[in-house]
């Protein structure tokens, strides 16, 4: 149950009450922003709660259960500070969410409704729909190892204990010539051989993309001339001159693991585990049913 702070419940008491909506949304890369379904600015907590910022809510739908509670918060994309091309590009993915029914007369009065994050978000022609969850969203989440055959940790954690900021694993270059939209040439990388950074991250560092990552699909080296092509293409378009920081991919494997990398010993899959092979195997009057190790 919500406690509400006495001042704002005897402001409910009167009957007659100046309340509104107001959301604090922190992305992914620190910056807030404020909004409210009210006609002027309120601020409060050191943020401003633009009005007529191009954001509305639907009611709150909760359940007593385990069951992700929601709301639905739809925007224009004709607004200032929810643009299409960041929709896009992924910056208002998974950011967190304050909701806040506040006394528009008095922000003194408020009471924090929820918190939760961006889930799903919907695009049209004009217009977007981002859902709100809340924090029981996190409870439906995988949590603990997977059992299978090649590694389940992240190249560089703390699992894998690889030092990406390794000359050996890390480079550094700029745009050549664009290919297409996704696919470039680059300068600086010619000492690596081919295939070293598939798999890996561009971390771009200068350009529209700046401080964006992308994941390299292909890697090729022809006459000293890289050749990185990316799975996706980035919503900002790269340009001649885009400088950036490529770090080594992997493919999960425990052979490549010691022979790229020499770290088997922190390798985190599971090698000997069989595989599609046995689980189809069948028998045959060939014989190899005699009970031996596969």
């Amino acid at each position: 149950m919500k406690s509400i702070p006495p001042d704002l419940q005897a402001h409910l008491d009167e009957g007659t009450t100046t309340l509104a909506w107001c959301w604090c949304i922190t992305r992914s890369d620190g910056v807030t922003f404020g909004f409210t379904d009210h006609d002027r600015t309120l601020s409060f907590d050191s943020t401003d709660f633009e009005p007529e910022s191009g954001l509305t809510a639907s009611e709150v739908r909760s359940g007593s259960d385990l069951s992700v509670d929601a709301q639905d918060a739809e925007g224009v994309l004709t607004s200032d500070r929810i643009t299409e091309t960041d929709i896009l590009d992924g910056r208002w993915d998974n950011a967190e969410v304050e909701v806040w029914r506040v006394n528009w007369g008095d922000t003194g009065q408020r009471v924090l409704m929820r918190r939760g994050a961006i889930g799903q978000i919907r695009r049209g022609r004009l217009a977007f729909v981002a859902e709100v969850r809340s924090l029981a969203h996190l409870v439906g989440q995988t949590v603990g190892r997977t059992f299978q055959a090649t590694c389940d940790a992240a190249l560089g954690d703390g699992r894998c204990g690889l030092d990406l900021e390794n000359f050996a694993f890390k480079g550094s270059g700029s745009v050549i010539d664009l290919l297409r939209d996704r696919a470039f040439t680059a300068s600086s990388l010619g000492g690596f051989t081919s295939g070293w950074f598939r798999f890996g991250t561009v971390e771009w560092t200068m350009g529209a993309n700046a401080g964006r990552r992308a994941e390299v699909i292909s890697h090729d080296v022809t006459d000293g001339i890289a050749v990185l092509t990316l799975l996706e293409a980035p919503v900002r378009a790269i340009t001649e001159g885009d400088a950036f920081t490529i770090r080594a991919g992997c493919d999960k494997r425990m052979e490549t693991c010691g022979a790229k990398f020499a770290n088997t010993v922190n390798f985190r899959g599971f090698p000997h585990i069989p595989g599609q092979d046995a689980v189809l195997r069948y028998a045959t009057k060939d014989g190899g049913h005699e009970g031996s190790v596969l």
